[in-house]
């Protein structure tokens, strides 16, 4: 029989068994707490956070980066996804990613949250809980993606590779790594997201903007951004939102919950003035778009190790992420002049992979972590680095056959004139001001 344990390193998989005894307090610890009503009600309120995170965080922030005459195609996109994936993830996405205990997919068996009842694994949460909490996790990471290929792809290109996207690419990972796979069962190790979301989201962003191609006008020719001011908006709304992100997470209103939003909200502090202050001594100026970058760049490197990492080790990861995000967006834009808009692969795939990787370093006890890798830093280094780039591949060939095949039947990117008037008019027939 298998032992509670192992029900849920096999159907939680958000860690191996290590991550389960100390930071989730598996098993009967959650009723031992007499306070399931609690447990539940903070994951509710975390999966209003992450999908705040979307709409309208993620849309205001991509969207005042952009021209004024793009600014409602981007939040139709990041609207239209939050449905299709919605839908997608109640059909069979859930059920691919959480049911049975498969090394590569898991089953069918949660379509359209069948047999999801009652509560999930050992937890007291209910099982349409967790589903929901995992589906606006599985909303935000296909929209981070339109970031990279803004106000020049095609509306139709935008849904159908959303969706495709989702069953080819976030839906296994995963599993693998969430949901008890190959991953999980080797002991890699991914508290909120690091692989999952951001290295998958950043990865797959390169390539689209590779084989879409460059906007007008780059990389001297564009104008600068039409609102600085919805960019720090979106980028608050953001920062708020990763609190349900990284906290909800632990799956519990506990300490481990605590713990990981004190991790996020520095390391987002120590980013975003990182950046600026990389930005000062090199442009002469910091700017709101620098700090709120920043930010987010802190934000996307502490997910994959919230969980695991005391304050000064989140302070030292926010500092880290800030120069080396800043430095990613410098290589690929200027040395590589590569269009990747809104820096998606720079801050988001940059940040979770260098997250990632540096989890055992920054979860020793030396640095004030949980010692998740004490005694087995070099070995869990080795298979953070596995994990990475099994995804990174993955991700990147999925994109490529998934844009390709698309190809055949709508074109990935509108006509020169469309470009020229703004998606907002072309593909939409509306314009978020007046004059734009």
């Amino acid at each position: 029989m298998p032992t509670k344990t192992s029900i849920l390193r096999h159907r939680l998989g958000f860690t191996a068994a290590l991550a389960l005894a100390g930071v989730f307090a598996a098993g009967p610890a959650f009723a031992e707490s007499g306070d399931a009503a609690g447990h539940v009600a903070w994951i509710l309120t975390s999966s209003v956070l992450v999908l705040f995170m979307t709409l309208p965080g993620l849309a205001l922030f991509y969207g005042g980066l952009l021209h004024a005459k793009n600014l409602l195609s981007i939040m139709m996109q990041c609207f239209a996804i939050c449905c299709v994936v919605s839908l997608l993830w109640v059909a069979v996405g859930y059920s691919l990613a959480f049911d049975g205990d498969g090394a590569l997919i898991g089953g069918l068996h949660r379509m359209f949250l069948a047999g999801a009842s009652g509560t999930f694994g050992t937890t007291p949460l209910p099982e349409t809980a967790f589903a929901l909490f995992q589906m606006t996790f599985a909303v935000i990471t296909p929209a981070l993606i339109v970031g990279a290929f803004a106000e020049r792809v095609n509306f139709a290109f935008v849904i159908a590779f959303s969706a495709l996207w989702l069953l080819g690419v976030y839906v296994p990972v995963a599993h693998w790594m969430w949901g008890g796979g190959w991953l999980a069962a080797m002991g890699a190790l991914d508290f909120a997201g690091g692989i999952v979301v951001h290295t998958t989201a950043g990865v797959s962003a390169l390539v689209l903007a590779i084989m879409v191609g460059r906007r007008r006008g780059f990389p001297h020719g564009l104008t600068p951004p039409h609102s600085p001011g919805l960019t720090m908006t979106g980028a608050g709304m953001l920062w708020v939102g990763w609190f349900g992100f990284n906290g909800g997470s632990a799956l519990a209103a506990d300490g481990a919950a605590a713990s990981a939003i004190v991790a996020t909200h520095l390391a987002a502090s120590a980013g975003a003035m990182t950046w600026i202050v990389a930005e000062w001594m090199k442009a002469g100026k910091p700017t709101s778009i620098g700090i709120a970058t920043g930010c987010i760049a802190g934000l996307a490197t502490i997910t994959p190790m919230a969980g695991f990492v005391g304050p000064a080790g989140a302070m030292l990861v926010g500092f880290a992420a800030g120069l080396v995000c800043y430095a990613a967006t410098l290589f690929v834009k200027h040395r590589l002049e590569i269009d990747d808009s809104l820096d998606v692969f720079a801050v988001h795939g940059c940040g979770g992979m260098l997250g990632s990787i540096l989890l055992p370093v920054f979860a020793l006890t030396a640095f004030g972590g949980t010692g998740a890798s004490d005694g087995k830093l070099f070995g869990m280094l080795g298979l953070q680095a596995l994990a990475v780039l099994v995804t990174l591949v993955w991700s990147a060939l999925a994109t490529v056959v998934i844009a390709w095949l698309l190809g055949f039947v709508t074109p990935l990117r509108v006509g020169a004139e469309e470009e020229y008037a703004g998606l907002d008019l072309a593909t939409h027939g509306e314009r978020a001001y007046e004059n734009a």
